[in-house]
């Protein structure tokens, strides 16, 4: 029964904003890795930001660190990932993930949500 769908995603200009929202239903309430991927047509799957319910611990690699920040609101139960000063290699087909805090990879996935930046 869980379930993750992502919205917010589009079109935006580069040096643009744009804020995208995973809503999340049927997760056990227990600590959860949570986090966002990117994948571009002919590249590989990249984690952009993850974070932690049990600690509030935040992950981000060089190319999103200081541009994009990761939050949860609990009581929504709602991810986000607010990007800033977007870059045309910002461009990809974004996910929403979600798995128990130990597992080796991530269980629950979203469809995914496309941002385009040009």
């Amino acid at each position: 029964h869980v379930q993750l769908v992502e919205s917010g995603g589009g079109s935006v200009q580069a040096g643009g904003s744009l804020r995208l929202s995973c809503a999340t239903s049927g997760l056990s309430p227990i600590p959860y890795a949570m986090g966002w991927f990117r994948q571009a047509p002919g590249k590989e799957r990249q984690g952009v930001a993850a974070t932690y319910t049990g600690s509030g611990h935040t992950y981000y690699p060089d190319s999103t660190k200081g541009r994009f920040t990761i939050s949860l609101d609990n009581a929504e139960h709602t991810l986000y990932l607010q990007m800033t000063d977007l870059k045309p290699e910002d461009t990809a087909m974004y996910y929403c993930a979600a798995t128990p805090c130990g597992a080796a990879d991530y269980k629950y996935w979203g469809q995914g949500t496309q941002v385009t930046v040009s």
